[in-house]
């Protein structure tokens, strides 16, 4: 991992007009993250995880404070930052391989040149026998993974992923959690994760950045320092999970039944 920085927020702030006001929802949030590490947001619901992403993907402006991906202010969405929902996002009329080229489009790349990078993302996500299906001839999983390939090929600097693996089954979701870190590991990309689910934060991240509401800020951050690939079921694992369990607890803010656990 590189002692570079890959993002750093410092005192952002950020409102949405309310009838008769305006609710604070990001308050003072300063943090950073070092090049090709993988961190989470983790907090319970309303405390303002996807509302930074979007900040940090340029989808939203703050109120005040900065915002930098790369050594640059964010000003508006980059080709530096590419955003991975839960909602997969897949053109319908479109397959696999054509999903994946879409992101490509506007750069100034031949057919070919577009064709063969779109065709490596799909192979590095194991889908190259399924290029030329459609959506509707998916798993949810295999969607996933196409969104995952077509969000590498723009070989952003910064991945943003809002519970990505959400809707997914444990088992898919398990699988799909491996994954990211197998494809992480070759592309050296920086990952930043919103998440509800304890386990996941713990698996995936580096660090964890825990979050609390009224207004939405950052109450703590957790270096996860077990080396990968992790067991779930190891001392080490539990020793970080009730860690950050207990931060909930004793902040009060949020009850176990907010979260996957």
């Amino acid at each position: 991992m590189s002692h570079l920085l890959a993002v750093q927020a410092e005192r952002l702030n950020k409102s949405f007009p309310r009838e008769g006001g305006a609710e604070r929802v990001l308050e003072d949030i300063d943090f950073t993250v070092r090049k090709g590490e993988i961190v989470s947001l983790l907090g319970p619901s309303g405390c303002g995880k996807t509302t930074l992403l979007n900040v940090l993907g340029g989808f939203e402006k703050a109120d005040s404070g900065t915002a930098t991906v790369g050594g640059e202010p964010v000003a508006r969405p980059s080709r530096k930052c590419a955003m991975l929902f839960q909602d997969y996002g897949l053109l319908p009329w479109r397959s696999l391989l054509g999903n994946v080229e879409l992101g490509l489009e506007p750069l100034r790349l031949s057919k070919q040149e577009r064709r063969a990078r779109a065709m490596g993302y799909v192979k590095l996500v194991g889908l190259e026998d399924k290029s030329s299906f459609f959506p509707h001839q998916l798993s949810g999983g295999m969607k996933q993974r196409a969104a995952l390939a077509r969000a590498l090929a723009m070989r952003p600097e910064l991945l943003l992923m809002d519970e990505p693996f959400a809707a997914l089954d444990t088992f898919t979701r398990y699988a799909l959690q491996d994954e990211l870190l197998r494809v992480h590991a070759e592309e050296s990309v920086t990952v930043m994760i919103v998440t509800h689910d304890i386990d996941e934060a713990v698996y995936l991240s580096d660090r964890v950045l825990v979050m609390q509401p009224s207004p939405g800020r950052i109450a703590k951050e957790i270096a996860i320092d077990a080396a990968r690939p992790r067991d779930r079921g190891h001392g080490d694992f539990q020793h970080f999970r009730k860690l950050i369990l207990e931060q909930f607890r004793y902040s009060g803010t949020a009850s176990e039944e907010e979260f996957t656990i």
